[in-house]
Order: structure tokens, then sequence, then C-alpha cells
């Protein structure tokens, strides 16, 4: 099959999708290619682009390595004055096909003769990278950095706010504007998906000398890259107006010269020549070096175990919070200041309880609100968590993480001090009748939404990749717009690099929101919090503590009540009564079925937090069948036990602590 145009008939051969899964009428959902002078793949919901694959130039498209690196078919892009079409020929007789599903994904299957089925080969878009202008004007999308864009040479972040956020939609703007005959040129860009543009130039017989020259002749050209489409060479693009969508590839990706001001180019030669200075006197000076280094560090442990042998342990333990308070640049409150600020602790000021001791609001001088966290002496949580939440949550910054300010520490007084949210915790919301009834649907859905992308933004999206271990509704705070932040990272764990699971014998959370394998095992991982994101999805849905669930009927737990009604497609039973008729009945199903997926018994049978976040953005992506959820057996309840009626009426606004327990 054909998949582009011929010009001379005006037939358009594209891939649409079928509007459902049981409904082949066309969706909203079309893969075609884009002939206007560059062209390219692109997907397109309605009239909004989805994605792009790069223009084709030669051999492949611009940046799409996983429609050339594979071993079953070979691409093919024929452009002449009568058509302008892309196919595919397969390798030793393999039958293959592409789909367009109805959730937006293009996927390339294979028949399996031996089982007799489709198997999946791969999914065109690879990642977030490949979601169309993801990095805004001028940024470069690449995977495998932790904060994913970054502005082209010579241009920096429009919104630097935004972009501390992860919010990169503005893009970038240029550190100097002045490109228009003041001596300006270009820098050379490698490794990259061609960018796309509103304006652009394609010249097929330019060499790409010719093609700087008349770009650098031009105002209004930002850019120009080599594009042999006739295969002959040459062959030249040049581009008009601002560049978006690029990405870095490293095996797949090509030249792009962009257009800067001089002074850039000034300060791009300098670094070059600053770099050269310098591995030539490393080179020169790495003996020398190597036995400085060697004499400081063997100094450093000679002084440090020298200072620890002569002060008390405890004295010693503070100052290493010191040292870290001073490498993070993290402000250090006197005691005198938060004692004014809480009334010296009074108990008017307690907001909060927990494990790890009482949460008080304060007032500084210079009007701030403020909410002071004071670790108990005789808490669980010891030295090591106050350590762990100071290092941890000082380099993480996003509008659904709660905001640390500072930490005071004296003698054995060990504090930290926090943004002060006046709507508190999400339980004293959620599980409170009277209070309950300002969470309509649309605010549930929004708090759920923002809790997700806190979640995934620790587990993928921060420098550091952090499993909570402790998230829970008391964990969830509401500012003064009742946005969610979560808080507490006093348990929480860095994986590095590729590890995604680990073991411990100190098994540390809260009962009702803790996944099987880590209670029972103690093993833990992101699907951990994936497990106690779906607890708290569904509570969010019924108004319902999952661990102290009770009905009539059953013995069941929160989740096992849930999966019961799944079962006997009841589902909507689960409904908090509060919301009757608030909500669409598809778009309930919906989140139930997330919530469901999410406290799988098995691990691995649970989605990731970006599947997750999809799933409840998108009333078009398919979702499987939920399978039977962790701690599903019947609980031995003791007698006598409240009846429901009592469990409504009775207060929520119990201390709920977290358990540390030795194993």
């Amino acid at each position: 099959m054909k998949l582009g145009w011929n010009l001379t008939s005006g037939l358009n051969r594209s891939l649409r999708s079928w509007k459902s899964s049981d409904d082949p009428s066309p969706g909203d959902y079309t893969y075609s290619v884009d002939p206007r002078g560059l062209p390219q793949l692109v997907l397109r919901q309605g009239s909004k682009k989805l994605f792009r694959s790069g223009p084709w130039y030669g051999e492949q498209f611009s940046g799409d390595q996983i429609l050339v690196a594979n071993t079953v078919f070979k691409p093919i892009f024929v452009s002449n004055a009568e058509e302008v079409y892309y196919i595919y020929e397969t390798i030793d007789n393999i039958t293959s096909r592409f789909v367009l599903g109805q959730s937006g994904l293009v996927q390339h299957f294979s028949w399996n003769d031996k089982d007799s089925s489709w198997n999946l080969l791969f999914t065109v878009q690879e990642d977030r990278c490949d979601s169309y202008g993801y990095c805004g004007s001028y940024g470069s999308c690449k995977v495998n950095n932790t904060l994913y864009c970054e502005c082209l040479k010579g241009f920096k972040p429009k919104s630097p706010q935004d972009w501390k956020l992860l919010d990169w939609l503005d893009g970038c703007v240029r550190n100097d504007h002045r490109i228009c005959r003041n001596g300006e040129g270009f820098i050379k860009l490698t490794g990259l998906k061609l960018p796309d543009a509103s304006q652009f130039s394609v010249n097929v017989s330019m060499s790409i000398e010719d093609c700087e020259a008349e770009c650098l002749e031009n105002c209004s050209c930002t850019a120009y890259a080599k594009l042999d489409i006739s295969g002959s060479g040459s062959g030249c693009v040049t581009w008009f107006g601002d560049l978006l969508d690029i990405r870095e590839v490293a095996n797949y990706g090509q030249d792009l010269y962009v257009r800067v001001a001089a002074s850039e180019l000034e300060a791009n030669a300098d670094r070059s020549k600053k770099q050269r200075r310098i591995i030539i006197a490393v080179t020169v000076s790495v003996a020398s070096a190597v036995i400085i280094l060697a004499s400081i560090s063997w100094f450093i442990i000679w002084k440090t175990r020298r200072n620890k042998s002569s002060r008390p342990d405890n004295q010693a333990n503070v100052s290493g919070v010191e040292g870290e308070r001073d490498d993070l640049e993290l402000p250090l409150f006197d005691m005198a200041t938060i004692e004014a600020a809480t009334n010296s602790f009074s108990a008017a000021n307690k907001i909060g309880a927990g494990g790890f001791g009482l949460v008080y609001k304060g007032e500084l001088l210079s009007g701030q609100e403020i909410a002071v966290k004071r670790l108990a002496e005789n808490s669980g949580q010891g030295l090591q968590e106050f350590k762990n939440e100071v290092i941890l949550i000082s380099q993480l910054q996003h509008r659904n993480l709660v905001k640390l300010l500072g930490c005071c520490i004296q003698g054995e007084e060990r504090m930290l001090i926090y943004e002060y949210m006046p709507n508190r915790s999400l339980d004293s919301l959620i599980f409170d009748e009277a209070r309950r009834r300002s969470l309509n649907w649309q605010k549930r859905l929004d708090i759920v939404i923002g809790i997700a992308r806190g979640l995934l933004y620790l587990h993928r999206d921060s420098r550091l990749r952090v499993i909570h271990r402790d998230l829970k509704v008391s964990n969830i705070l509401l500012d003064s717009e009742m946005n969610p932040k979560i808080s507490d990272f006093g348990m929480a764990r860095i994986f590095g690099g590729n590890q995604t699971e680990s073991k411990t014998k100190r098994v540390v959370g809260t009962y009702g929101y803790m996944s099987p394998e880590y209670a029972i095992d103690g093993l833990f991982s992101f699907k951990s919090d994936v497990f106690s994101f779906g607890v708290i999805l569904l509570e969010m849905l019924s108004g319902k503590k999952n661990r102290l669930f009770f009905h009539p009927d059953h013995k069941l737990n929160l989740l096992g009540h849930a999966w019961k009604l799944w079962q006997e497609g009841n589902a909507l039973d689960l409904m908090d009564v509060l919301l009757e008729n608030q909500f669409p009945a598809s778009e309930a199903l919906r989140y139930i079925q997330v919530g469901l997926l999410c406290v799988q018994q098995r691990p691995e049978e649970r989605p990731t937090m970006p599947s997750v976040l999809l799933m409840l953005d998108s009333e078009s992506v398919l979702l499987a069948q939920p399978g039977r959820p962790g701690f599903y057996a019947e609980r031995c309840l003791p007698e006598p036990y409240p009846s429901l009626n009592d469990r409504m009426n009775s207060s929520s606004n119990e201390i709920t602590d977290t358990l540390l327990e030795g194993r």
C-alpha cells in the first residue's frame, strides 16, 4: 500500500483510526504524508499535530530511527512530479502491518505463524520527545536527559520560572536578537531530528555552501541543513520563523546550522579555545594532580576521624546535618525565630501530628505563613529520616510537591519549615462527610491528576529518581486553591540509573496503602508507589478509607469491595453518594478501572505512572481489564465492630501514624 499523494489526481492515501474498538466509523486520528516540499509523516488529531517523523532525506526520515533500525522491513520513499508517497518492503516474506489505533498510537505488527497471532514489533511514538513541539520553539528534547528539554546554543528559556517547574511549552528565545547584518553566522548542531516550521524552502539541486550563503542574505532565514530528497547528493532546506519539534538522536540525526548573533559566535569560539586549553593543562599536570588529591584526601580523613573522636556522638550528627545544609544552600532558621512564629509552640498553633511528632502553624516577621514540623524526641523517625527529607526535598521542585523553606537544628531539636497549606491534608476533607461536600467531581479529578503528575515527576522527570514509600491521603496537602502537594519524604528512597527494585529489612509505610510485596517481603519499586496511588484514587472516588472500610454484606476492604463490584458489573455503586448526578458514567468507570489496575496484586501487571497519567487524561486510550487486587481476602473483624452508620457519623480527624517495622 502507498501512504501519500497522487499529485495528478489529488488522491491522498492515509490511515485513519476507528471511532472506538467496536465502532469502525472514522475516528479522530489520521496518519499521512505531508507533501509540502518537505515530505514527512504526520499524525494528527483533527487538525492538531501530535507527531511527525521528520523529513525524508534520501535514505530515511530525519531522527526517526525506529522506522530504519529493524529486521522486518525496509522503508522506501518516493518523491517526484507525479507522486509523493511512503511504502515499505518486508524482509524474508514476513507478513506485517501498520495500525493506527483509536487511542492515536501508530504500531507495527508482524504475524507469528507458530502462535497464529500478531506480535507487536514497536510503537512509532517511542517516548515523550515524540510529542509534537514538546520543548517549544528553539528547544531540543533529549530522552536520556533528566530534564528532557534544553535550549539550543545561543538561546535561553522564554519563561525561566516555568522551566524550573518542568513546563517547557513556551520554549526558548535568543540571547542576542541582533541577527541581521551584524556579523552574524551559524552554529553547527549535530545529531538532530530536523525541525518543523511554519515556512521553509527546499532546493533539490543547491549545494550546502550556496545554501548557507542564501540563508545569510535573508534576515528571516533562521536555519539551514542538507536535504538529499532526490538522491543526487545535493539539496538544501532553509527554515523561516521559529524552529519547532527538535530532538537529539545520536545515531540517526542530522546536522543543523542555526543562525545566531555575532556575540554568540565569539562566545562559542572562546568556549572552544578554553576547552582546548583545559585539556592540554589537565594532560600535562595529571600526575601532579593525583598526588595532590591523594594528599588532600588523606588529610581530610585524618581530620574527620580526629574530630569525631573528640566530640559527643549527638554533636557529630548535628554537624553532619549542618554540613549537608551548606552543600544544599538550604536556609537555617534559629530557634528564637521559630518560637516567635509559633507563639512558643502553643497548643492553639498545632495543626497536625504523626509518627514523627507535631506540626505547628507559624508566621514569620515578614508576614509569611509557615508550617513547622517538629521531630519528637521519642519519634520512630530519627536523624536519618530528618536528613533524608532535607537532602531530598531541597533538590526537588514541582508544583505538586510541598516546598521546603528551611530547617532548624539546635541541640536535640530538629525541625523542618515548609510553606503553609491553608486547606491542610487531603484526609481531613475526603473522610469528613461535611467537608467532603466541597469536593465536587471536577475538583476530585483535578486533585487526582495533580497527585499523578507529582508522582510522575518523582519517578521519571526529576534529577533524582525517587520512590516515596509512604504515599497516603494524609501526606497530600492542599494549598489555598486546592492544588495537591505531596509531602513527607522522610521514608523516600533514591534509585539510580537502571535500578528498578530493591529490598529492605526495615518496612516503612502505612497499612492500607502498602503494596503486598512490600508489606510481606520488603520488596519495593516504583510500582509500590503506583499501588499507593491506586488506593488514594479509589478512596477519592468512594469517600471511604481502604483499611477501615465496612460493608454489612461482607468483610472485604475497599479494594476487595471495588473488585467485587467490578466483577459483578456494578462498579458505579462504588461512587460517593455525595457525587450523585455530578459525573459522566463513562468517566467514573474509567477512573475506577485505572484505580483497580494500579492495585493489582502482581507489581509487573500494574501500569507505570506515565501510563497512569495517559489513561487518566485521555478517553481514547484502551484500558486493560484489571486483575485481582492485593490484600483481597476477607478480614476477621473483632466484635463488636462499628456499624456503617456509626462509621459514617464518626469524626475523621484522627492521627495517622507511619509504621516503622523491623524485619
